[in-house]
């Protein structure tokens, strides 16, 4: 193997994924309007043909944890997500929503994601700070640190902050 090839393995990247148009999403927060984004953007970079990868850090850490997307809620901003009850209120609401629309649910979007090949990894930093372990997470999670991540996403067409 020549030295090129083995400092881009070190580095995480193979000749195919530098050749191939690649995107990367972070997704921060625990929500329905926090998870989703990402996903559906992922899936369709995927179906265009890139590779897609979504970054899971601070709250956001929970969507990908076993069973956490059940558990993602729709919070109200401003003074309507204050009130209590509005969040499980506006959950129901937006979950319906989402039923009527023909859009999948959270669950099944992560499965999809997964089955199109997005590839989720979940930020060390989060992970040492809220004591998880690979085996909190579901299957195919990659943990990777901030600088590991960097060097993946400097070279990606696209990466967005959803």
């Amino acid at each position: 193997m020549s030295s090129e090839v083995q400092e881009e393995k070190s580095k995480g990247l193979s000749r195919e994924d530098e050749e191939k148009e690649s995107c990367t999403f972070i997704c921060s927060r625990d929500t329905l309007d926090g998870a989703y984004p990402s996903l559906v953007l992922a899936v369709n970079a995927r179906r265009l043909g890139m590779e897609a990868t979504v970054f899971y850090t601070f709250m956001g850490i929970n969507v990908i944890r076993k069973g956490g997307a059940v558990k993602c809620r729709f919070i109200p901003q401003g003074v309507m997500g204050a009130i209590p009850g509005m969040a499980e209120v506006a959950t129901k609401m937006m979950k319906k929503q989402i039923d009527l629309a023909s859009i999948p649910t959270l669950e099944d979007l992560l499965e999809i994601a997964q089955l199109e090949g997005v590839k989720f990894v979940a930020c060390r930093m989060t992970t040492d700070m809220m004591g998880l372990k690979p085996d909190d997470f579901m299957d195919g999670v990659v943990i990777q640190t901030a600088e590991q991540y960097l060097r993946h996403a400097r070279n990606c067409k696209i990466n967005m902050f959803t």
